[in-house]
């Protein structure tokens, strides 16, 4: 993947997610890789994202950051740091908050100042063998 294919995408307001949501569905993020820092006021998670953008099937590593985070809530989090979670969607809940939703029932609720995120993939594609399917 050249460093023109590589995205960044911010998200001023609630209306900037659905976007944002697209491109990180079906990302697969390692429990540990899931990070909030009460002093910065950021919540980062790492992820390894698929592509839906491109035509050929490639996953990438993939930065979420969300910004002037107040609070995090968790629903379901594992214990296990190892443990694989699949995005399915990232929400608002008007500006005041953004809820990171996963398969099984996890999430993960930002309560937030305004909305400030940024999408940024951090290395070259790699290709994968299958397409995430739904069905």
């Amino acid at each position: 993947m050249a460093d023109d294919d590589r995205l960044t995408l911010i998200a001023g307001d609630a209306g900037d997610l659905p976007v944002l949501s697209a491109l990180m569905q079906d990302a697969i993020v390692r429990a540990g890789d899931v990070g909030y820092d009460r002093g910065a006021r950021r919540l980062v998670l790492i992820a390894s994202r698929y592509r839906w953008e491109m035509p050929d099937r490639t996953r990438t590593r993939t930065a979420l950051r969300i910004e002037t985070v107040l609070g995090v809530q968790q629903q379901g989090w594992p214990r296990d740091p190892d443990a694989m979670l699949d995005l399915l969607a990232v929400t608002a809940s008007g500006d005041d908050s953004i809820t990171l939703a996963f398969a099984d029932g996890i999430s993960l609720r930002a309560r937030v100042e305004c909305i400030d995120a940024v999408l940024e993939d951090l290395s070259p594609a790699w290709g994968v063998r299958h397409t995430p399917d739904h069905g």
